[in-house]
């Protein structure tokens, strides 16, 4: 019988789980305190930052500690009928199924203002709801203030602490502005309630949480999630390397994180390219680096075409300028003729937008970088 050869120890895309899941051990306990305490937090991180691999293993933990944890992905519930079925979904689930039989769950959404459709699936009694989209504003809105208010009355009603995870928080704005005010004033009723909020809009969820004008104004705790320093990444990679019957040279390490700046999801994909292109029994070297790096721009095409198409023609130059020669100060009059680059209140607004993007990120003494991963790279090879 042939020997099974093990699979890639590295996961880019989906959640990483398990073994999976890279350090991240500060946050996961400063996060599970927080939410045992009841303190409220709001996880700021761009986007593939990990922050939905930090908040499933904070998860894990806390139902250990017998915490009830609901989710709710908001990119996932565009309309107000939406939001009300998910939130409905991980009540029913993650809550109501740990506390009560099956008839009982169902009793907690007997009085909602819309009635919910419940449908049981016959292959393997998953249970969805649905509520009904013509149904009035006000009726939603009360809808969606009983289901919020209802994880509350569970905390209350049997002494245990529930967390409430909101992913993509931001994107509440987009549902219904309105939303944030009648969340705020039930979430500052429920003590027996912590609440996370994440999100990768960094500019949206600040004006969420630290405009004094706007309701959740310095209502929770606030996290900014960070890359992984390479002393932690380092020993990671190599032991996944070791673990699955190959190597991998320390100087390739340091190169790929070099590259990906400690960046989760593109070390992730980076060294999952570098294990693909390492035959078993063989180590990982400076010259494996490179066949990775095309896989890896390859595999990103599509997403940095889109971005291409998306960005202004002044944007696309602040681009190209900073992925020839940065990180630099495209405002400085000698960067500007270096580059060719339009006067100067039309850079302003580029790096401008394109901060608001997260493209580029702004560092100190008004120097700007490319903050996304293997841009630089693939800017060189096609679009420079």
């Amino acid at each position: 019988m042939a020997t099974k050869l093990p699979s890639n120890p590295f996961r880019f895309g989906p959640l990483a789980l398990d073994e999976a899941f890279t350090d991240r051990q500060a946050e996961v306990a400063s996060l599970v305190a927080d939410a045992s305490n009841g303190q409220d937090v709001v996880v700021f991180a761009p986007r593939r930052y990990g922050k939905s691999s930090l908040v499933w293993r904070v998860a894990q933990e806390l139902v250990k500690d017998d915490v009830l944890v609901a989710q709710v992905d908001l990119m996932r519930t565009p309309t107000k009928d939406q939001f009300a079925a998910k939130l409905a979904k991980t009540i029913h689930e993650e809550l109501a199924t740990r506390l009560w039989n099956a008839k009982e769950r169902l009793k907690v959404f007997a009085d909602l203002r819309v009635t919910p459709t419940i449908t049981v699936n016959p292959n393997d009694g998953a249970v969805s709801f649905s509520f009904d989209a013509r149904a009035a504003t006000e009726d939603l809105d009360a809808t969606l203030e009983e289901l919020l208010t209802t994880l509350g009355r569970i905390a209350a009603d049997r002494g245990r602490r529930v967390v409430l995870v909101l992913d993509e928080f931001q994107e509440v704005v987009d549902i219904d502005p309105g939303l944030i005010k009648l969340m705020r004033s039930v979430f500052q009723e429920q003590p027996e309630v912590a609440h996370i909020y994440l999100g990768s809009k960094r500019h949206m969820m600040r004006q969420i949480f630290n405009d004094e004008n706007e309701p959740f104004w310095r209502s929770a705790k606030q996290t900014e999630l960070d890359v992984i320093p390479p002393d932690l990444f380092a020993p990671y990679a190599h032991a996944r390397f070791k673990d699955t019957g190959k190597e991998l040279a320390r100087d390739a390490c340091d190169t790929a994180l070099e590259l990906t700046g400690g960046h989760p999801y593109a070390t992730q994909e980076l060294l999952y390219f570098l294990w693909e292109e390492t035959p078993q029994g063989e180590t990982a070297d400076l010259s494996t680096i490179d066949g990775a790096l095309d896989a890896t721009l390859r595999s990103e095409h599509s997403h940095f075409s889109l971005i291409w198409e998306s960005v202004s023609s002044a944007q696309k130059r602040v681009l190209q300028a900073l992925a020839q020669e940065g990180p630099a100060r495209p405002l400085s009059s000698d960067y500007q003729r270096r580059h060719a680059l339009p006067a100067t209140p039309t850079i302003q607004t580029a790096l401008s937008a394109l901060e608001r993007a997260e493209l580029v990120r702004r560092r100190a003494r008004g120097e700007y970088q490319i903050a996304e991963p293997f841009l630089t790279e693939w800017l060189q090879r096609y679009e420079s």
